[in-house]
């Protein structure tokens, strides 16, 4: 499958069960495009509804840290109006851990994933919270220095 496909299937969406339904289907956390791997995040609004990613218990955002400059991140729309968000691509390779936990959320319901060894497996919200405390630090390849400063001199 490629990008542009996944971005526009999560168009589909009619409400957020569907759209984690979707991502799902579509074998999210973890999916392979165009021939690589891929730790999928959402995060965005549904009708004024929040919704986002968590790594580790941590808002994925915050859990990536410089790592989300490295990412590929597309802007989606969904059927109904006010609704959509971005779905960010992290790169698979860059992940430094063999474990952690990713769960699709919004204030009253989520879909919970342990990710172990490249596998991931959906778990309940008990086991999620069970399994939390345990978890090793979630890393990531952040930019190398010279990297960073090469966005600086791009950006100015």
């Amino acid at each position: 499958m490629k990008v542009e496909g996944f971005v526009a299937s999560l168009r589909n969406a009619e409400t957020i069960g569907v759209l984690f339904k979707i991502l799902a289907e579509k074998g999210a956390p973890l999916v392979e495009l165009d021939g690589k791997r891929f730790l999928i995040v959402v995060e965005g609004d549904f009708e004024g509804r929040r919704f986002w990613t968590e790594i580790n218990g941590e808002k994925a955002n915050q859990a990536l840290g410089d790592a989300m400059l490295n990412s590929s991140s597309f802007p989606f729309k969904c059927r109904r109006p006010y609704t959509g968000g971005n779905v960010i691509f992290v790169d698979f390779d860059d992940i430094e851990v063999e474990e952690f936990l990713v769960a699709y959320r919004d204030p009253d319901y989520g879909v919970f994933y342990l990710v172990k060894n490249g596998q991931a497996e959906e778990i309940t919200k008990e086991e999620y919270e069970k399994l939390l405390p345990g978890m090793p630090e979630f890393k990531i390849k952040s930019m190398s220095e010279e990297q960073m400063d090469m966005m600086g001199a791009f950006f100015g």
